[in-house]
């Protein structure tokens, strides 16, 4: 993370019963440059969708927040005032990147919501890693398709094969996959050795 990350003009949803907590929150968070609201329903994506989601896990429901264990769209705060390993563990599986100890203070918004930011942040890119890892596997077939096309059209061995179909891709700046694909449909003739 580089910098002073600043949350003015984002937007905030607190999914918590108002108390004198949650009152100091809002004023933090108004403080902070957010514009935030509070409800204690189900969320409804179709007719919110807050930049940042807080959430009180001491009474949270598997029906409050309206995504699957791990795939929270926006960062997740959880406010917490119990031990609980239950309400900690409900917390984590619906993917919240900070905790706020109730009583709340001031002085522990801002932090959790540079984490949240980050935890989210990093969650998605190593989603994105992963996706990508998994075509990437998906499409090893043609690989090894494209290499067998090479060793034959050109009469050499597999390694060499791979090489230049490597060789290949990396001069035109594309995945070995996208070469490969290009080489068996007839898009790209199977490449020169040398």
């Amino acid at each position: 993370m580089t910098g002073t990350p600043s949350f003015r003009g984002r937007t905030a949803l607190v999914l918590h019963r108002v108390d004198e907590g949650i009152e100091r929150l809002m004023r933090q968070l108004e403080r902070l440059g957010l514009t935030a609201t509070t409800q204690w329903e189900a969320l409804d994506l179709s007719r919110a969708r807050p930049d940042i989601v807080f959430v009180d896990a001491d009474q949270g429901w598997n029906g409050l927040l309206p995504w699957a264990a791990g795939e929270a769209p926006m960062p997740l705060i959880a406010v917490l005032g119990s031990e609980a390993p239950g309400r900690i563990a409900w917390a984590m599986d619906h993917g919240a990147g900070a905790i706020i100890s109730k009583p709340i203070t001031a002085s522990a918004v801002y932090p959790a919501l540079v984490m949240a930011e980050h935890m989210h942040a990093q969650r998605l890119a190593t989603a994105r890693r992963m996706a990508d890892l998994e075509e990437r596997m998906r499409l090893r077939p043609l690989v090894h398709s494209a290499v067998q096309a090479i060793m034959t059209a050109r009469a050499i061995d597999e390694s060499a094969a791979y090489t230049l179909l490597r060789s290949c891709a990396m001069r035109r700046r594309l995945t070995i996959e996208h070469v490969a694909a290009e080489i068996l449909t007839g898009l790209q003739p199977v490449p020169e050795a040398g």
